[in-house]
């Protein structure tokens, strides 16, 4: 049995993620992870392809074990893993509960990580892991410095493992958007510190463009010109130079009208 297998799956790229491996992929199953099962029904509903709801917690290590035994009794074939389960905090590093930092990193980091290392015990030649990553990647970013500093982490992790598996004919790749139109926004707001978003993406936009990278052989998926652009210049410039230009940004937006406000950003809560 061929399966894929998507965390994240009941908002935003994740849930996009399913939509297009059940358009675009062989699979006879879709296992869709995430802690909101109610959401993962409803997208059941929507996918030509079986499905498996697996409503986990996977900041919770017992959340990987129920995954790691949900595999051996089936022992499929993973054909497609995405890993598209994280979130963001926006504001002063010393403004945010710790608690709340172990969080993110136990999500962005070590679940993906664990999610990958378990998976990958059944894949094949073929097979294809999605991680979705973050322009916040390239360099370091005031105001949501952890965020930034784990999608660092995802980044290196992936592509040094997009070149380790190459011998196994594993293809990885980190999905590195700009701002995109998620639910993200909606845990990440706490204050004012981030109001400028220069260019905002759709999700589905996104994960069309990572599929089409994927095909390509590529290990980063970067979705529109000005994107790349700043891309470019993280490789270019100091950092330094390059965290003063951020803060000067969002410093003009909290003073004015920001280029796109919270309430402009579609909440899908």
């Amino acid at each position: 049995m061929k399966i894929a297998v998507v965390t994240g799956a009941s908002s935003g790229m994740g849930l996009e993620f399913a939509k297009l491996i059940d358009e675009e992929y062989d699979v006879d199953e879709i296992w869709l992870i995430a802690r909101r099962k109610e959401r993962l029904q409803t997208l059941c509903g929507c996918l030509k392809t079986r499905t498996r709801v697996m409503p986990l917690d996977l900041t919770d290590k017992d959340s990987i074990l129920q995954y790691n035994n949900a595999l051996k009794e089936a022992d499929p074939v993973v054909t497609v893993l995405v890993n598209a389960s994280g979130f963001g905090k926006f504001g002063k590093f010393t403004d945010i509960p710790s608690e709340e930092y172990r969080n993110m990193i136990d999500l962005n980091c070590t679940a993906t990580v664990e999610m990958v290392y378990t998976s990958l015990q059944y894949m094949t030649s073929g097979s294809e892991i999605y991680n979705i990553d973050s322009l916040s990647s390239f360099q370091p970013v005031p105001y949501i410095n952890v965020y930034g500093a784990t999608k660092a982490f995802v980044l290196s992790f992936s592509r040094a493992l997009n070149a380790e598996l190459s011998g196994r004919g594993i293809h990885v790749i980190a999905v590195c958007p700009g701002w995109v139109n998620t639910e993200f926004f909606s845990r990440a707001v706490s204050d004012c510190s981030i109001k400028y978003f220069n260019k905002v993406f759709e999700a589905k936009d996104v994960v069309k463009k990572a599929f089409k990278d994927m095909k390509k052989g590529r290990d980063v998926s970067v979705l529109g010109f000005s994107i790349r652009a700043q891309v470019l210049a993280t490789k270019l410039l100091p950092h330094r130079l390059i965290m003063k230009i951020w803060i000067k940004q969002q410093n003009r937006a909290r003073n004015a009208d920001a280029v796109y406000k919270y309430t402009d950003i579609e909440r899908r809560v």
